[in-house]
């Protein structure tokens, strides 16, 4: 039988190779911070910004839409020939009904664009070069016997306008 030499791929620059037996892969969140500049400020103001515009737009368009429904309803009701007073009344219902639910979803919106406001306030208030929390990425690592787990767990990332400045914690 003859063999054939194959060439031999080269491994991808991301090659990981595989972990001994005693190692574990497992996945943990990495907070991320960002130093408060003046470039951040005016990112965040204007991401909250746009928040806000987003929830009045919602706010004239839910009010467009239940002036669209009552209207067809009452127009319905008008229209029908000899409505009994059940009938008027049912529409009556209904109306109130709408106007219950669209007052629900605009104090919900009303109450979400308050907290962009109150959050606006506060990016304008935060000093600069104060730390603020950004949110959170998962991260995949090995741990092997002998690892403190609770350091390992407690890592970090400080950002500068968009940039990683510093690594905290145990990778």
């Amino acid at each position: 039988m003859l063999t054939q030499d194959r060439p031999t791929q080269p491994k991808p620059e991301l090659w990981v190779e595989s972990p001994s037996n005693n190692q574990l892969l497992l996945n943990r969140p990495i907070t991320v911070k960002a130093i408060v500049t003046p470039l951040w400020k005016d990112e965040a103001r204007q991401q909250l910004q746009s928040q806000s515009d987003q929830l009045d737009e919602q706010l004239t368009q839910l009010d467009t839409q239940v002036q669209q429904m009552v209207g067809e309803l009452s127009q319905h009701t008008i229209q029908i020939v000899g409505a009994d007073n059940s009938t008027v009344a049912e529409a009556q219902a209904q109306i109130q009904g709408i106007q219950a639910q669209a007052n629900e979803r605009k104090n919900e919106l009303l109450q979400q664009k308050n907290q962009v406001l109150q959050q606006l306030e506060q990016v304008q208030t935060l000093e600069l070069g104060l730390e603020v929390d950004q949110g959170q990425v998962d991260n995949f690592f090995y741990v092997k016997q002998g690892d403190h787990f609770v350091r390992k767990m407690q890592v970090e990332m400080v950002l500068r306008d968009g940039v990683i400045e510093e690594i905290r914690g145990e990778l």
